[in-house]
Parts: structure tokens; C-alpha cells; sequence
């Protein structure tokens, strides 16, 4: 049986939400936002712990994914793009991340619920939907962070797996619609989350969820930090039978269709790509408008090269606003036919 979601992608081009930390840096919060009453005497700065946020200002967060809702999304991101214990553990929080994925995917359950509420023509059927979002992690399998011993490695796909795992749990059991590997540029490190989804899955009986999966292509090369060309990095993870492969991350759309084209070309999985508003200034701000962001993403759906389409850093709800409007009436890519040669 289809999911609802994969009965949508055959019938329209669905748009994800825009940057969750443009949002929050709007909100000009302090150390104390962060802090609230239960981690007022915590030892360390916890200022920029976007994720934290879930437990100490969930109204905030709550308010952000209701905005990008109202502006056309039909799927959203929980906060957690670096609740996992690895990345936690910079702020000393690793205990944390079950209950921060929990939470995080509560704020974007009540979300979707008052919007439904708000307007009743919405159904399970047709969205919106919760993706809980599994960010690359800070620390990577495929790299040394030593220049002068490259085969060192300051963690090991075991530790990442389990790290991804506990992740997994808190979102599943939170309440999330499906799973979103994201801003992908070791492979390795998509990989143990791919392993860690499959454990989790075998482990607690649930049936399994959509997985999308979304890479970064850093610069001109058109390949990921770790080394990968697009092509090289599809078929390094097409194994997963995601729902959805794209990218997302790093570059502008106007940088970032000649890799859009090319992945709607290979992919016999549905197509996602959502960029930044444009390439950061040199004050590391983002000067593109969302009639601009929306004129390139229209470009790219006319041709037939996406199913999924959104922002990434930069963006805001006038980006994810005016997006929505300009791919609502278009068709959605159509997935290639691949042949089978028998040897």
C-alpha cells in the first residue's frame, strides 16, 4: 500500500519548508532563551543551540514551522539538526538527544495539528506531513582531522550508527511521518544513519517510514566534501530505496541546477532540491529575494527536473511563500524507466 505521501509526489510538486536557523536568529534570542529555568546554572555557553530550543522555547519553534505552513509547505523539518549525542556533546548534552528529538517532534506534530485545525480541507491523505531531519553530525568517517595522519579518525561507524539510532527513537516515537538524512557530504557517515534506520526499524517491529535523503555539493566540482561526484554519490546510497534523493545546502539555485539536472537524469527515485538564498555575502548574510529563489525553482520544475522543491539556508517563509505559488500548477518530474539487462 502507498504511503499518502508517495500517492502526493504522483500528483503534484510538493515544496519543504526554508531554514529553521534564519528563523531563529530573527528572533534575536539570548543566552537566557536558551538557558530557561532547568538549565539556568548549566556549566558552558548554550547560546546557538538551535535544537535545545525545543525544550526551553518550544513556542518559538512551534511558531516557526506554523509560519512556513501557512506560507505553502507540505513538509516540514523537526529542530534537530544536531541532536544527536555526538554533536550535542559540544555543549556537554549528549544525555539529552532522546528527549530533544521527542520534543522536537512533538512542536512540529502540535504545528500540524493547528493548522489543520485552521483549515479542515487538510487530511492525512493530503498532508502536511513531519520529516525528522538527521543532520550530517560534526565529526565524519570518511575524513581525518589531522592533516598529518590521515588514516586517523576521531570516531567509527559504530559510534555513529548508535548516535543516529537514539536519534531515530526519540523522532519515530515522537511522532514524526518520515525521515530525512540531510545536508549529506560524507557518504560514510549517511551510510551508518541509512544502517542505524534499518537496526531501529528491525529492533522495535515499527513498520518502516519514507526515507529522503539529501547531499551537498560544496563548490564548482561538482562533488561532496568527502570526494564524491553526484553520480558516485547516488549510487553509494541508492540501496536505501529512499523516496526521495536530492540536494540541498551550500550553493544558490542559479549555482546548483546543472546538478539538479544531471541527479533528474539518474534517479529512478523522486527528486528533491532545496538551496540556499543564493551564495552568502561577505558578511555571511544572504541578499537573494524569494521572487528570485522562486523564478530559479520554477526554472527547474518547467524543465521536469524535481518532485521535491524548498529552501535551505537564507530562506525564510516569503521564500518557501512564493515558491509554493509558482510550482502549484506545474507537472512533477517523472521518474525515468531504468532497463534491466540479464546477462
Amino acid at each position: 500500500m502507498l504511503h499518502p505521501i508517495q500517492k502526493a509526489l504522483q500528483a503534484r510538486i510538493l515544496v519543504i519548508d526554508g531554514a529553521m536557523g534564519t528563523m531563529i536568529q530573527d528572533r534575536k534570542l539570548e543566552e537566557a532563551d536558551y538557558r530557561g529555568t532547568r538549565f539556568a546554572d548549566w556549566p558552558s555557553d548554550l547560546k546557538g543551540n538551535n535544537d535545545l530550543l525545543c525544550l526551553t522555547r518550544p513556542d518559538i519553534i512551534e511558531a516557526i514551522h506554523l509560519e512556513y505552513l501557512e506560507a505553502g509547505a507540505d513538509i516540514i523539518e523537526t529542530n534537530t539538526f544536531n541532536a544527536q549525542a555526538v554533536s550535542m556533546d559540544d555543549y556537554g548534552m549528549s544525555a539529552l538527544s532522546l528527549e530533544i528529538n521527542l520534543a522536537a517532534a512533538a512542536c512540529a506534530r502540535r504545528a500540524v495539528d493547528t493548522y489543520r485545525k485552521q483549515h479542515p480541507e487538510k487530511s492525512l491523505e493530503t498532508g502536511p506531513w513531519v520529516a525528522g531531519a538527521l543532520g550530517p553530525m560534526n565529526k565524519t568517517l570518511s575524513l581525518s582531522p589531522d592533516v598529518n595522519n590521515p588514516g586517523y579518525r576521531s570516531i567509527y561507524f559504530d559510534e555513529v550508527a548508535g548516535a543516529y539510532q537514539e536519534q531515530i527513537q526519540g523522532l519515530v516515537e515522537g511522532g514524526v511521518d518520515l525521515l530525512l538524512i540531510e545536508t549529506v557530504f560524507d557518504t560514510l557517515n549517511a551510510k551508518a544513519a541509512i544502517y542505524a534506520i534499518r537496526q531501529y526499524f528491525r529492533k522495535s517491529g515499527k513498520p518502516e517510514l519514507p526515507l529522503m535523503i539529501s547531499g551537498t555539493i560544496t563548490d564548482a566540482s561538482g562533488r561532496t566534501l568527502s570526494g564524491q561526484t553526484l553520480e558516485a554519490f547516488y549510487t553509494s546510497v541508492e540501496h536505501a530505496a529512499p523516496l526521495s534523493i536530492g540536494l540541498n545546502c551550500a550553493l544558490g539555485a542559479e549555482q546548483m541546477r546543472p546538478h539538479i539536472e544531471e541527479l533528474s537524469t539518474i534517479a529512478t527515485c523522486y527528486t528533491s532540491a532545496y538551496p540556499n538564498a543564493g551564495l552568502p555575502n561577505a558578511m555571511g548574510e544572504y541578499d537573494e529575494t524569494p521572487d528570485q529563489t522562486a523564478h530559479h525553482i520554477e526554472a527547474w520544475a518547467r524543465a521536469g527536473f524535481v518532485n521535491i522543491v524548498g529552501g535551505c539556508c537564507g530562506t525564510t517563509p516569503d521564500h518557501i511563500r512564493h515558491i509554493a505559488d509558482q510550482v502549484r500548477q506545474l507537472q512533477p518530474r517523472q521518474r525515468p524507466t531504468v532497463e534491466t539487462t540479464i546477462a
